[in-house]
């Protein structure tokens, strides 16, 4: 969705309509980062987890040095 659209929407709603919009997306922002914090926290090893983030790392990191 491109920002406008996203504008022209929260135009038209109520009041109402916008509080409860807004809870939901506070709802679904939480929940996520609950859900990803319990798995981070968890200490069993995850090989392909730690590959992907070196992986990830290193890439950036080439993309700095290489504009």
């Amino acid at each position: 969705m491109r920002t406008e659209e996203i504008q022209a929407i929260w135009a038209e709603l109520s009041v109402e309509h916008r509080r409860l919009l807004l809870e939901f997306a506070r709802f679904l922002l939480h929940d996520e980062d609950q859900c990803w914090e319990s798995i981070l926290d968890d200490p069993k090893p995850r090989p392909r987890l730690d590959a992907f983030l070196r992986e990830s790392a290193l890439e950036v990191d080439s993309r700095r040095a290489n504009p």
